[in-house]
């Protein structure tokens, strides 16, 4: 099944939150700054959802571990 741009950037953004919570936590954690830990998040967040999005694509375009779809024979 062929996926569309716009699913590899939904994943993009919702791995990307997930990730930028666990990058929060540890960053408030180390500097004890709830400011210094927003910021770090923040542009985090920016950064790696545009590697994230080109990052799927191109694994799409790659076709290591990918099988040709079959149709079923029952098909009518």
């Amino acid at each position: 099944m062929k996926e569309k741009n716009y699913r590899s950037l939904l994943k993009s953004i919702s791995w990307r939150l997930t990730g930028t919570i666990d990058t929060f936590v540890i960053s408030f954690l180390i500097t004890g700054q709830v400011k210094t830990a927003i910021s770090i998040s923040g542009v985090e967040i920016l950064t790696k959802i545009t590697l994230y999005y080109f990052h799927e694509r191109l694994w799409n375009r790659i076709k290591i571990g990918k099988v040709p779809e079959t149709p079923n024979d029952y098909q009518i």
